[in-house]
């Protein structure tokens, strides 16, 4: 884990802790927005998504901009650049290896290290914006279809290595029945433990803090009965 990063990592949305969130930016609240994880998406759906985002944003008191990698192929010190006056990077969940890809052709994945090893930002997210994050990613092909990627980037590898930001693979909507991903993120988790694999598992709801102070789950607020 690199020495005074911020990060705010949720399974869904932002979570039960916006509060958190909002302490941890400060008084930084303009938001970068990394959607590209549901570029695989039409045109206009993707477009109906990324506002939808930005509302939900502005509602717990962010200040939210679209910063689309797509205008950054390989333009990593442009891309710097267009991040100097975010206090929060947030990765929306979608396709984490479309995502991935993404991150690679931009440059953000060493922009993104780089800036919270100078702790220029917090950077948060939720499901595939997080698990982009961890270690491996090889098994989230079972949630996540390759064929996502193919479609934007024909003829592409997928990378199956997270950022490494953090250490372990991430499973998020873990026991959350609502979620449609749900049970099948469960399979992959069985499996992946099975192999031995060293996980982050997360509940919808849920939110992993991490700080210069360590590693702490801020659990879902669940419904008293």
């Amino acid at each position: 884990m690199l020495l005074g990063v911020r990060l705010y990592l949720s399974s869904f949305r932002v979570g039960d802790h916006s509060s958190v969130l909002i302490k941890l930016a400060g008084g930084r609240r303009r938001t970068a927005v990394i959607a590209n994880a549901i570029d695989h998406l039409p045109a206009v759906l993707r477009a109906s998504r990324v506002a939808e985002e930005l509302a939900l944003l502005r509602e717990v008191g962010l200040e939210p901009f679209e910063v689309d990698l797509r205008d950054f192929h390989g333009r990593g010190d442009a891309l710097r650049v267009a991040l100097d006056s975010a206090g929060v990077v947030w990765m929306r969940g979608g396709n984490v290896f479309v995502l991935r890809q993404r991150l690679a052709e931009s440059g953000l994945e060493r922009v993104l290290i780089e800036g919270l090893a100078a702790d220029r930002y917090v950077v948060g997210g939720y499901s595939a914006g997080v698990c982009v994050l961890g270690g491996s990613l090889a098994g989230l092909e079972e949630c996540d279809p390759i064929a996502d990627l193919l479609q934007v980037a024909p003829g592409a590898e997928p990378i199956t290595e997270g950022l490494g930001v953090i250490d372990g693979t991430v499973v998020p909507h873990l026991d959350s029945p609502e979620h449609p991903e749900s049970e099948v993120l469960t399979a992959v988790a069985n499996d992946l433990r099975a192999a031995g694999r060293k996980l982050i598992l997360l509940r919808d709801g849920d939110v992993l803090l991490v700080t210069e102070e360590g590693q702490r789950l801020l659990p879902r607020a669940d419904p008293v009965s």
